[in-house]
This record gives structure tokens, sequence and C-alpha cells, in this order.
């Protein structure tokens, strides 16, 4: 590990970052500069000032998205502030263009007030055809997305939550094949009660699953618990309808499904042994797991999956947000609902054939060029039914 992180600093050091604006016309003589900018440039002006949609077909807007952190909730690092935060979203906007071919503009927000973000946001959206919030706190991401999504033409997507609940959903539509279990019927554990596994339950609920039960450090997320924040209240009405109490190692026992979006070695083989028969055990907390696969497995486990590239079934975010974008931009829409996000999941899933489909194999590669395309098709198909899209 030390000698990865010496050739990251390296790199990040002899490359002043990850990514470089690069222009898309000719500046090589006075007729370039006339086209690119004066006088040329009133041209596509007067287009976009008789009607700003317009700014889609000849500004950046129809292929770019702002990417925002203030650096609250930096994944394996928490609150290390905007500026620190700035190689992670580097990452993602170099995600963005690799596999989905979307650019992305990195902005630090040297803010904690979500109101102030969101009038700070809504500010610079008319140069952009997204935006992707990346590391900002919860609960305060929850209120600056939805205020955002009500005030805003062009699709808002806080990554932490929605790329997570939509990869974890694709990998749990094929365990699910495996094991022989409906989602309806599955009994489902998500432990941490944060951004991304509130939205992991609220997905897995619109996908059809009936008995989900969130827990974090306290134990179980129960309705009329005043001591959990306004998301976990609301999270608390639609799932353990049950009323389970207790913590992770009561919790855990029955249950088919554990999903882990909290911290390292919380779980342990005793626990996992008290879960149902073929039970699915997605350890997702990087970079250590709640528990490593092989103790999982030897406990009973018949599928894992962590989000790390050095064990089988990766569920990685990587796999969902460059399509996202790229279909979002390509048809202009105005949102991205549940219903894309359920569809991009399936789209994910269905990559694996029944003949390659077995318990290491429950999503595809990070790399598997056929993905973006596949999340974006769904994207676009769904913005067209529904009437998100303003493209054809």
């Amino acid at each position: 590990m030390s000698n990865l992180n010496e050739e990251a600093l390296r790199l990040h050091r002899e490359r002043q970052g990850k990514i470089e604006v690069i222009g898309t016309l000719p500046l090589n003589n006075g007729n370039d500069l006339a086209i690119a900018y004066t006088p040329g440039v009133a041209g596509p002006c007067m287009e976009i000032a008789r009607d700003k949609n317009n700014a889609y077909q000849y500004t950046m807007k129809g292929k770019t998205i702002a990417i925002l952190t203030n650096g609250t909730a930096v994944l394996g690092l928490g609150n290390i502030g905007p500026e620190a935060g700035l190689p992670v979203i580097e990452g993602k906007a170099l995600l963005l263009k690799t596999f989905g071919n979307v650019d992305a503009m990195p902005i630090c927000l040297n803010t904690t007030d979500p109101d102030e973000i969101i009038r700070t946001i809504k500010t610079i959206a008319p140069g952009f055809g997204g935006i992707h919030l990346e590391d900002i706190k919860a609960p305060e991401c929850f209120y600056i997305e939805d205020q955002l999504k009500e005030e805003l033409d062009i699709p808002v997507y806080h990554d932490d939550q929605h790329g997570t609940a939509i990869a974890v959903l694709a990998g749990l539509y094929n365990a699910l094949k495996i094991t022989d279990k409906k989602i309806e019927e599955a009994e489902i554990l998500i432990n941490g009660a944060g951004a991304s596994g509130i939205a992991v339950a609220k997905l897995l609920t619109v996908a059809g699953a009936k008995n989900i039960v969130l827990c974090d450090l306290k134990g179980a997320i129960v309705e009329g618990d005043l001591s959990i924040n306004e998301p976990q209240q609301k999270i608390a009405k639609t799932t353990n309808r049950s009323l389970e109490k207790g913590e992770l190692r009561d919790l855990i026992k029955g249950k088919d499904v554990f999903i882990g979006v909290s911290t390292g070695n919380v779980l342990d083989r005793e626990m996992v042994s008290t879960m149902n028969k073929d039970s699915i055990v997605f350890a997702l907390a990087n970079p250590q797991p709640e528990i490593l696969p092989r103790e999982a497995k030897a406990a009973g486990a018949r599928i894992t999956a962590t989000g790390r590239s050095d064990f089988p079934n990766q569920i990685n975010n990587v796999l969902v947000f460059p399509g996202i974008f790229k279909g979002a931009l390509k048809v202009r829409a105005k949102d991205i609902c549940d219903e894309m996000k359920i569809a991009a999941a399936k789209a994910i899933a269905e990559l694996i054939s029944k003949e390659e489909l077995n318990e290491n194999y429950i999503v595809p590669n990070v790399f598997d060029k056929r993905v973006s395309d596949a999340v974006a098709g769904a994207v676009m198909s769904i913005a067209r039914e529904i009437g998100l899209a303003r493209a054809i």
C-alpha cells in the first residue's frame, strides 16, 4: 500500500492532477480566431438568447456536468475539507470522460451551509447539463439534493446515494437468481443508515423489496424513535415494519441478505452463521470490508461481494454514473428518476448471461466497455417513455 501511495503522490504532483481543458476548435490564424471568438461568437450567442435551450447545441452544456463537493464526507477519510476533496472529484471527472465520454468540471465549495450550497449551484447551473453531488455529508446531502431537484430543470444526482444503490441492486438481482430467492420475499438487513444505506433501502423498496431493516451503531432504525435524524425517521416509515430492535448481532439472525455500507470488521463469522441458508453478503465498506469474503463464506454465505477490485464481485459506482450522465445528456433529461435507476440496474445485471452467471460473477467488470452504453440506453429509453427527455 505504501508503494501505491508513493506512486499516486508522484503522478498527481507531476501531472498537477488528473484532468485538463482541451479546445475543440482550431486556433491557428485570424480566421480561426474570428470563428471561435469575436465576431463569430455572436452567432451562437444570439441563437441562445432567442432560446436558451440552444445552449445544448452551441456550447459545452450539452456534454458537460458540474461535479461538486465540500469535502465533508470523503470515502474512508471523513470531513477533510473542499481542497482535500478535490482529488476525488477530479478522479470522478476522469472516470466520467473515460467510461462515458462526459466532460465534468470539478468544483469545490468552501461552505457547510446547505442553503448556501443550494444557492451557489443554482447560480452556476445554466452552464451545465447536469449536477453531480459528491462527498457531502448526511443529513444535509438529502436536503440539498431534494431542493435542487425541485428548483432546477437539469438532472441532479448524488453519487454516494444513487450510484451505490443502483450498483447494489444490479448485483442483488443476479445474486437472487443464483440463490433462487425473490426480492419481494427476501429478508434484507442494511448496516449503515447514512446517505448510502438510506438510498439503497429506498431503491430496493421501489424494486419490490418488502422486508428491509436498517441499522447503525446505535442499533435498528425503528419508526417512532425520536433520537434518529429526519431522513432516518422518514425511511423508518417504510422499512422495519415488524419493528425489530437490537444491534447488528441480533438483527442479522434469519436474514437472507446483508448489505454493509458502514465500516470495516463489524461482521464476524458467528453473525453470518445465523443468517438463512444460501445467504448473500455484500460487505461494501472501503478499504476494509465489514467482513472478508473468505470469512463470510466459511460461515455459510453463498455469495459475497465487496467494493474492492481484489475480490470477485466488485460493487462499484463506476458501473453506474458514467452511463447515467451519458444517457441523461443525450436526451437532455430534466431529471434522473427512480424508473431510470431501476432500468439502469437491470441493464447492468442483464449484461451477464445465464450461462456466465455464477457465485463469483454477479456484476460486470468495471472495464467492461458494454456497461456505459447499456446504462445510457436504459436511461434514455425511460426518459423518453415518461416525458423527461427534451431531445429525441
